[in-house]
């Protein structure tokens, strides 16, 4: 962890990148540490939430790039029920995206609504929204644990 903190923003660019895509890893403890060495929270804030949508937006893109017989052959989901998930998840699901910053399902959501064609421009919103809400409130905990 200290690693990523000694190259200071582009290590929590990097950490909270790192953290959205599929691979096993935590930014929350980075951004945490920011903040008890005094670093300008509004700026820490919105670079581990650049950095971690864009992780997710890349994991949507990997989505994208997936194919349908993968789903029947992998999973084993049958071709109607795939079909009707689809229709849903491509006109509202775009709204799950906001829970991308949840830990385990928060990196299969973004592949998931990639892999369905959800709808680009409504993801990246609703996937912006979801992580900025999350290192907000991670910072203010943060701050109320430093104040204690």
């Amino acid at each position: 962890m200290a690693d990523w903190f000694e190259y200071g923003y582009w290590g929590l660019f990097f950490a909270s990148f790192l953290a959205a895509t599929i691979l096993p890893f935590s930014s929350e403890a980075i951004l945490s540490l920011f903040v008890y060495s005094g670093y300008d929270i509004t700026l820490t804030v919105a670079i581990a939430s650049f950095g971690n949508w864009l992780g997710g937006m890349l994991t949507y893109y990997l989505g994208y790039l997936g194919k349908w017989e993968w789903i029947e052959k992998f999973l084993r989901i049958k071709q109607d029920k795939a079909e009707k998930t689809k229709a849903f998840l491509q006109n509202k699901g775009s709204i799950l995206a906001f829970f991308a910053f949840l830990p385990i399902v928060g990196d299969i959501i973004p592949l998931g609504l990639g892999l369905l064609r959800s709808k680009l421009i409504w993801v990246a919103l609703f996937m912006a929204l979801g992580k900025i809400c999350r290192y907000i409130v991670w910072a203010w905990f943060t701050l109320q644990i430093i104040n204690a």
